[in-house]
């Protein structure tokens, strides 16, 4: 008599708020740390921006195992295109590089990234989508939030440099306003500062709890609070 053993693959969504902003001097990437399945929160520390090269990083949005692994293998070609050409990559290499990987698969890889960095050209920022198009924008937002972090970002009157962190608070704003209006984004905000001089990736940079925020503050109920019958 064989025993069986069925194990089902949960497919867990990066249903979340991407920000990522064009500065002078460089670029800064936002995200929150929220990782859903279907309505439950699968993961709350989730890192959303990865690394592509030292001075390039993708923020993924939609299915989390399909971004992850994505921007895995694009590290590992970037890496050794370098080895082979001797020179740093270009963002424009790398976003056409992903554009093409994921236009063969025809949206099968369910993965929408946001490509920024500083290379010899400059700072760049592409927006690919998971059909294989792309963007090239100078303030993106992507995931189920972005509706709520693109109205915080269309405040932006100047571009704040980004060696001066002047543009570090209105990415955390953004990402905020999402994970406010949104469910499927929440927990930390996540920031990545790329200038000339190198990446700073500033894990855990903002700590946010859900409520609801008015004149006297966030209204919440006490813990074990029952209420009046």
């Amino acid at each position: 008599m064989k025993s069986l053993l069925i194990c089902r693959c949960e497919m867990f969504s990066t249903d979340q708020t991407l920000t990522v902003l064009l500065c002078q001097g460089g670029v800064i990437l936002g995200a929150d740390t929220r990782a859903t399945d279907d309505m439950v929160v699968a993961d709350k520390n989730c890192m959303k921006i990865h690394h592509i090269a030292p001075s390039i990083y993708c923020c993924g949005a939609g299915v989390a195992a399909d971004a992850e692994v994505t921007t895995q293998i694009m590290a590992s070609n970037v890496e050794l295109h370098s080895l082979n050409t001797g020179r740093p990559p270009l963002v424009a290499m790398v976003t056409r590089q992903l554009k093409q990987m994921l236009f063969r698969y025809q949206g099968q890889v369910g993965a929408s990234l946001i490509v920024g960095g500083v290379d010899v050209t400059g700072a760049h920022l592409y927006s690919v989508y998971p059909h294989g198009s792309y963007d090239k924008l100078p303030f993106v937002t992507a995931g189920s939030g972005a509706a709520a972090a693109a109205a915080v970002g269309e405040t932006l009157t100047l571009c704040p440099c980004a060696a001066a962190g002047g543009g570090q608070g209105l990415v955390r704003d953004a990402i905020c306003a999402g994970i406010f209006c949104d469910l499927g984004s929440g927990s930390n905000v996540d920031l990545c500062v790329i200038t000339e001089g190198g990446a700073k990736y500033l894990r855990g940079y903002d700590k946010r709890e859900r409520g609801y925020q008015g004149a006297e503050g966030v209204y919440k109920r006490e813990r074990g609070h029952q209420g009046q019958r």
